[in-house]
């Protein structure tokens, strides 16, 4: 299963939820963003770093790794990449911490010796999927991560329960169209053999609800709003026609002027 774009997927959308896998978080955690970082020379790729807000002073900047397969080398390249970012970007921070999410034990290096100062200390933690607890008592955002491990048999069931939750618990419209999308990711990547329609049938959703669908219906509604802004028809008259609303359409109007 091809975890990482489900986990960039829920950090991108909720930065917030890797704290919930820590006991201590700073007190800005709710406005920390999630990136992407490449450090050149040479290059290196980090899956995932959460940077404090900028217009605080310098805090804390997290390193997060999904990792669930064996890689006898992820320590020496993880503290490699954070080092490397750390010393460029050493003005704006104060510190630093890692963090490692394995779908379980067997996963870890196995040879840690030479990092066991860092690996012992307070700046890196090391998160067992399926050491969290039962997912239907975790935090729906951690429970949709242990969801990626649970097995087949009980992965309809699981993330049918979760859809429940997120319809009962989480009021923002945007947030939970998003969790309705990972968890229909997570199933459609566990039964790759099922079309989207026969997943949405498995968990009882429906593709029209979701984020993906309402964006590629307001992209269509653009592309048509423009061409009648190009015929200088009324922006009343195009809302009517398009549902868009006269402020989407002035942003609109100002790329075709």
């Amino acid at each position: 299963m091809r975890r990482d774009s489900i986990f960039y997927s829920l950090f991108n959308g909720s930065p917030s939820l890797l704290f919930d896998l820590l006991a201590e978080v700073p007190d800005s955690a709710d406005r920390y963003r999630f990136e992407s970082v490449a450090v050149k020379e040479p290059t290196f790729t980090i899956d995932g770093v959460f940077l404090p807000p900028e217009s605080d002073p310098p805090g804390v900047v997290f390193y997060a790794e999904v990792q669930m397969q064996k890689d006898e080398r992820l320590y020496e390249r993880m503290f490699g990449e954070s080092m490397a970012h750390f010393y460029r970007n050493r003005d704006y921070y104060s510190d630093w911490q890692a963090v490692v999410i394995y779908s379980s034990r067997s996963m870890e290096q196995t040879d840690t010796h030479p990092y066991r100062a860092l690996l012992n200390s307070d700046q890196v933690h090391r998160i067992y999927l399926n050491e969290l607890g039962a997912i239907e008592t975790l935090p729906l955002g951690v429970a949709a991560m242990v969801l990626t491990i649970v097995k087949e048999s009980e992965a309809p069931e699981k993330a049918r329960m979760l859809l429940r939750r997120a319809s009962q618990e989480v009021s923002s419209l945007p947030v939970r169209q998003g969790i309705i999308e990972v968890i229909n990711t997570i199933i459609s990547y566990k039964f790759t053999k099922l079309s989207r329609k026969e997943i949405d049938a498995m968990l009882g959703t429906k593709f029209e609800e979701t984020r993906v669908f309402q964006e590629a219906q307001e992209d269509k509604a653009k592309a048509i709003a423009l061409k009648m802004l190009r015929k200088s028809m009324s922006l009343e008259t195009i809302a009517d026609i398009t549902d868009l609303t006269i402020a989407q359409l002035q942003e609109l109007q100002a790329q075709v002027s």
